[in-house]
């Protein structure tokens, strides 16, 4: 039995008659695997599957031959702008050059359990269910013994099929094991760092972007490394990071396995630091102490507005410089995007067909600024979800209870779902448009048709904010679907074109109705059918939050 000193707070998982400190997880992996039935086989589904129908079936039709592979290999290691974004190609075999792209698959499994790590452990500690599950007979390390099951499961997961999907089409099964398991082995790692995280800060959301933080400085000492290696030796600073160990491993080009050690050794030593730590803190507690901070509140924070500012300012910045790099990159090569595709007429009848114009290059910008909206439709949903997680967290309550109306607080939070996608956008046709017009010589002329590819992307992103506020106002306890429905219409978008999907089915996704500027001449109905359905969503969900409880 444990003596309760008044005042004094619980210690994480009283064991006394527990019996053992990892008592309950598997009860807690089935709670984990519940929670998640819908959102894990997603990310598993999506990391995986694509990686042979999609990525080396298509390199099978645009490159048939040796020699148009060697020739793109050779355009992709002379270009520092790409090498940054996905890695060097090792070699001209179809396996080698299909996964090229699917570099950028190891940042996103890490993304995935990142999420996976801290929605299991210190989101679960700050809602309250943990002190609760820890007055049972539950051990001191099943909670976070259970979320790193789910999330190294996942991983491995994925990456055993996604080698599966990669022998289907013929490759060396060694080679699509091999990128398999890096794949795997890049999830592992940063579900571990997620873990490590989840002990040190006393909030899911700082957590996650201590995470966060960590994956975007592995990233970039991998592309700085890779940009400044070309087609020579491996730089060191790639050896800094894990995403550059798993583009190390070289599927289909000698199958370096030895390097996977690297990842079991990381992962090793961080799962039992996470482990350590857990035990030294307190349940609710992070290992950083948060600081007092003032008696009084200052002007900026008197309403509502001043309130979500505080909430949604570190978001907004982090997502405008993230989205902004990725425009500087894009207005970096698309001046010489003609010569990297030299004279393959099939690959560029696939961008044309994709940015739906006969200009490569309009295309290119077309189609890349897309991705760029899908991006800003993330964030769209990351800041009007913010609104549900001050609801859950109770402090919603603590806010409407006084003079401020449903209405005005949502507003508060509206204001960055529906404008902070315009600082994004613009900052990033910014960026690519003054990159591109560098590089070309004309920036009157790239400029303005840079900001309009940007721009045009709003309605289907405030599509997606709307949506996030429909289910918010009509169906609570369902908000986070609207992450579900923007993989949906990735995974259309990106799949749609190259697969032959019936048009009734692509133009589900909201996206495909934004005019492919530029290269073709901008019409204003499609912009105002998109924006007028995101608007109509936005009064359902209005009018369902002010007619139900707040929970």
């Amino acid at each position: 039995m444990t003596t309760v000193v008044a005042g004094a707070r619980p210690r994480i998982f009283d064991t006394t008659s527990a019996g053992t400190e990892f008592t309950g997880t598997l009860r807690l992996l089935r709670l984990y695997l519940r929670r998640d039935r819908i959102v894990a086989p997603l990310w598993i589904l999506l990391l995986s599957v694509p990686l042979g129908s999609v990525y080396v079936a298509s390199i099978e039709s645009v490159y048939p031959t040796a020699a148009d592979r060697a020739s793109f290999a050779a355009t992709i290691l002379a270009s520092p702008a790409q090498l940054a974004m996905y890695g060097p190609v090792y070699d001209t075999s179809t396996g080698a050059v299909g996964i090229w792209k699917a570099g950028m698959f190891h940042t996103l499994i890490a993304v995935a359990t990142i999420l996976t790590v801290i929605r299991h452990t210190r989101a679960e500690e700050e809602s309250g269910r943990t002190e609760v599950l820890a007055s049972t007979s539950v051990g001191r390390y099943a909670s976070l013994t259970a979320a790193l099951l789910l999330a190294l499961g996942g991983a491995l997961l994925a990456g055993l099929i996604g080698a599966a999907s990669l022998t289907a089409t013929g490759v060396p099964a060694a080679g699509s094991l091999a990128f398999g398991l890096a794949l795997a082995g890049s999830g592992m790692v940063f579900a571990a760092v997620a873990a490590v995280t989840a002990q040190v800060c006393s909030g899911a959301r700082l957590a996650r972007g201590l995470a966060f933080a960590t994956l975007a400085v592995t990233f970039t000492l991998r592309a700085v490394g890779d940009a400044q290696a070309g087609a020579g030796p491996v730089n060191p600073l790639t050896w800094l990071s894990p995403q550059g160990w798993s583009l190390q491993v070289r599927p289909y080009a000698g199958d370096r396995w030895w390097v996977l050690l690297l990842h079991l050794a990381l992962l090793t030593v961080t799962v039992a630091v996470a482990f350590a730590l857990l035990r030294r803190r307190d349940i609710g507690a992070g290992l950083l102490t948060e600081r007092l901070g003032p008696a009084a509140a200052g002007p900026a924070l008197t309403g509502p507005f001043g309130l979500a500012v505080r909430l949604q300012r570190g978001a907004l910045l982090g997502w405008g410089i993230g989205v902004g790099l990725y425009g500087l990159v894009i207005g970096s090569v698309v001046n010489g995007i003609g010569d990297s595709f030299g004279s393959n007429e099939t690959l560029r009848d696939l961008i044309t067909r994709m940015g739906g114009t006969d200009s490569l290059e309009d295309s290119f910008v077309s189609y890349a600024f897309t991705m760029l909206g899908i991006a800003g439709a993330a964030y769209a949903i990351s800041a009007a979800l913010r609104m549900f997680a001050e609801e859950n967290g109770h402090h919603a309550e603590s806010v409407l209870s006084g003079a401020v109306g449903r209405i005005r607080w949502v507003a508060s939070h509206l204001v960055f779902a529906l404008g902070g996608p315009v600082v994004i956008m613009l900052t990033a046709g910014l960026l690519g448009g003054l990159a591109y017009g560098i590089a070309a010589g004309d920036i009157g002329a790239t400029l303005p048709a840079m900001l309009a590819a940007a721009l045009v992307q709003l309605p289907a992103i405030w599509f997606f904010a709307a949506v996030t506020v429909a289910l918010f106002g009509l169906v609570p306890r369902w908000t986070p679907v609207a992450w579900g429905l923007l993989t949906a219409a990735i995974a259309v978008f990106l799949l749609g074109s190259i697969s032959g999907a019936p048009q009734w089915l692509r133009n589900l996704e909201p996206f495909s109705h934004a005019p492919k500027v530029p290269g073709v001449e901008y019409s204003v109905t499609p912009t105002f059918l998109v924006t007028a359905f995101a608007a109509l969503l936005l009064v359902v969900g209005l009018t369902g939050l002010r007619g139900r409880d707040v929970r």
